[in-house]
């Protein structure tokens, strides 16, 4: 009996310029927080595209010496042309992600990710390759960590406050069948950052947060 080869998505990673990223990790210092923002970004890219449910990164930014980063880790980068709406980006993104992958399903995922690990993301996409729309709700539970969709028609990404809701709102599905703790836990905070250490983070964030008192 034949069955069908498993759904595999283009991701699109939206990153700030790090000159304006993460404020709430301003008491580490400003150059640790802009380095703490390069690496979050560079070990979530580098989890993305090993994970085996995964066929493209395309990181969204207007950061020339992050994007040539990021680019040289294996994903493509385009500009940030909506600076100032999130959502809209990510739309643009994945329109233009379908247009260079066509077989590939679209989906977004916070840059803020340092533990991600790549068999939890590969879980969490089955799971959404089951449904239209669905998400993965933060590890505070009121905002999102990722979204995935079964095609462009149906991705509509709601970050922002209270994302959580609003995408429930649109009907997309909950990711809760598995448990997925490094792609819940998004970084905006020392102690959150503090939690992410905990789960095991990516090795740019690992050397990163070495010289940091936390």
């Amino acid at each position: 009996m034949s069955t069908s080869p498993p759904c595999r998505f283009a991701v699109v990673v939206p990153v700030k310029p790090v000159r304006q990223a993460k404020s709430r990790l301003a008491p580490l210092g400003d150059q640790s927080r802009r380095s703490l923002v390069a690496a979050f970004a560079a070990d979530t890219v580098s989890a993305a595209l090993a994970c085996a449910s995964v066929g493209a990164v395309l990181v969204v930014t207007d950061d020339h010496e992050l994007a040539g980063a990021l680019r040289g880790l294996g994903a493509q980068v385009v500009p940030d042309a909506l600076v100032d709406d999130l959502n809209g980006s990510l739309v643009q993104g994945a329109a233009e992600a379908q247009r260079r992958w066509p077989d590939l399903r679209p989906a977004a995922l916070c840059a803020d990710l340092p533990a991600l690990d790549p068999d939890e993301l590969a879980r969490a996409l089955e799971v959404a390759s089951a449904h239209p729309a669905a998400f993965v709700a933060d590890a505070a539970g009121d905002g999102t960590t990722m979204v995935a969709a079964a095609s462009l028609e149906d991705f509509n990404p709601c970050f922002g406050p209270g994302s959580r809701d609003a995408h429930v709102a649109e009907g997309a599905h909950e990711v809760v069948e598995v448990d997925v703790p490094s792609l819940r836990r998004d970084v905006d905070t020392p102690a959150d950052l503090v939690d992410a250490l905990a789960l095991g983070v990516g090795p740019r964030t690992e050397s990163t947060a070495s010289a940091l008192t936390l």
